[in-house]
């Protein structure tokens, strides 16, 4: 099983996962080259992949240049990457994707989000879960401080939009359905 790992919580979650799974894993990173300290990530993914029994392969890629850092960094990394890659996407990112593309002016396919599955398996995790999975083994993910950065998109939606749709709403606007499709946290 391919999996693409950035060092992040939701990719090493993924890893520790698919490996306690009784997968025969691949910990693919990709170096997109636009920060400092791509080494260091790369050497957290290695050690992680080391100590859950999977094999690591680094990837490195130049990001062309142009508008929107973030979907070309996309494009140059999922080049280099297999297609049926499993992505550590959260409910988080899916919420997020979902908005994204509704302030893009989507369709119907683009509002549906993510596909639950094999290229997204932990598409039913809340981030804060990854994080806690990360903790409870013992892994320091990357904290990658462009996704505190307001210039990208993404991260007004993540840090601005989603609080205020949670204020507006009076309830976390991520939550996965409960039974009878009633809402739980």
């Amino acid at each position: 099983m391919a999996c693409a790992i950035s060092g992040g919580a939701d990719s090493l979650a993924l890893l520790v996962l698919a490996a306690a799974g009784g997968c025969d894993v691949t910990a693919i990173h990709v170096e997109h080259g636009l920060r400092a300290g791509s080494e260091a990530e790369a050497e957290v993914v290695r050690a992680a992949a080391a100590r859950f029994g999977a094999r690591f392969e680094r990837q490195r890629v130049s990001v062309a240049p142009g508008a929107n850092l973030e979907a070309r960094a996309r494009a140059a990394r999922f080049a280099v990457l297999p297609v049926d890659v499993a992505t550590g996407h959260t409910m988080d990112d899916q919420a997020e994707t979902i908005l994204v593309n509704l302030l893009r002016g989507a369709g119907a396919d683009g509002l549906a989000g993510m596909a639950p599955g094999t290229r997204h398996p932990i598409l039913g995790l809340r981030r804060r879960e990854t994080h806690a999975l990360c903790a409870a083994t013992g892994l320091v993910p990357v904290c990658d401080e462009s996704n505190d950065d307001p210039a990208f998109v993404r991260n007004r939606i993540r840090h601005e939009l989603l609080p205020l749709c949670a204020q507006v709403a009076g309830r976390d606007p991520v939550s996965r359905p409960g039974p009878a499709g009633r809402r739980a946290a």
